[in-house]
């Protein structure tokens, strides 16, 4: 049976520092975990201007869509919906393009035209209805919108539900608003790189301490991504990436006039039991919480093994130690 819910859990207190954030997704404008995210972002207080694909882009990576009449409009609709407080800004806007259109006309001009008074300091990408995990990175339309936010310079995270035997994102929202929370604290009121107007002069340093980690996540050469299990224990992992196989995930149709065709989809997963990684956490019934280095290791600015060896070091609590 199918249940979609979006009750903010009320345990969690109110955050002191409100924060404002940009949110997308690949799942569409009006997804289920999108809504409920923004939803309970918005009764917290924290002042959001969302900006999502027009309809769902489950899977289209790092695509960008090259031409110039893509659709972009306002729903107040939506907004109205996820509405709590109306002296908090919030705006809901889509794009008839990708996930990482979105992000990139959000951040080079239409945030500044449209929602000005909604200058975000953190990216949100989710929350996705399935898992982003091991291999899924490449190719999840989620993770690159954070990864894109991430390459102009803006802090950012990607949250995915990692199952889809149902929609209960509530336990999914608990874990990223404590995430969140534990985030903005370290904020500045502007992202000190956004649009990296010094190019890659401003480099990652070789320090792996925790100030150096949370540098690199500010600078936007570091992002996260969050995975929450189909019943979360309540505690969090940080770790790294898993091994995920897809085993026979095309299957070849010969249909009449049509020839043979082929469809990439279902398959037989087989997930690595390897111990601190994103595949093993889920399965334990933990939040898993990946450190993700935005640039390939050599471009320049690529930060260290070393560096991100050190980011995905957990506290008691499971974060990671330099939050």
């Amino acid at each position: 049976m199918t249940r979609t819910r979006f009750l903010e859990p009320q345990s969690i207190p109110l955050p002191v520092k409100r924060t404002p954030l940009l949110l997308t997704n690949d799942d569409g404008v009006g997804a289920p975990g999108l809504m409920g995210l923004a939803r309970a972002l918005h009764r917290r207080g924290h002042p959001l201007a969302v900006l999502a694909p027009l309809t769902e882009q489950s899977a289209s990576g790092m695509k960008l869509t090259l031409r110039s009449d893509m659709k972009f409009q306002e729903h107040n609709d939506l907004a109205d919906e996820a509405r709590s407080d109306e002296s908090v800004p919030l705006r809901f806007f889509s794009l008839d393009g990708s996930p990482c259109d979105c992000v990139i006309v959000a951040l080079d001009g239409a945030l500044q035209a449209w929602a000005p008074d909604i200058p975000p300091s953190l990216c949100i990408s989710g929350i996705n209805h399935g898992p982003n995990l091991s291999v899924d990175v490449l190719h999840s339309g989620t993770v690159s919108a954070a990864r894109e936010a991430a390459l102009y310079g803006m802090p950012s995270i990607a949250v995915s539900l990692a199952t889809y035997s149902h929609e209960d994102f509530s336990q999914a929202l608990e874990a990223t608003i404590r995430i969140v929370d534990a985030i903005s604290p370290h904020l500045p009121k502007s992202p000190p790189n956004l649009g990296r107007p010094e190019g890659s002069r401003l480099a990652p340093g070789d320090g792996s301490s925790a100030e150096a980690i949370r540098s690199s996540f500010l600078l936007g050469n570091l992002f996260l991504n969050l995975n929450v299990p189909e019943i979360w224990n309540g505690r969090f992992r940080t770790v790294d990436l898993g091994a995920r196989w897809y085993h026979n995930a095309t299957d070849m149709h010969d249909k009449e006039n049509m020839g043979v065709a082929f469809e990439v989809g279902a398959a037989t997963i087989e997930d690595e039991d390897i111990p601190n990684t994103d595949c093993n956490a889920v399965r334990a019934g933990c939040a898993a919480l990946t450190p993700l280095a935005s640039w390939p290791r050599n471009h320049p600015s690529g930060i260290s093994d070393s560096l991100l060896e050190a980011a995905t070091q957990p506290r008691g609590n499971g974060l990671p130690a330099w939050l």
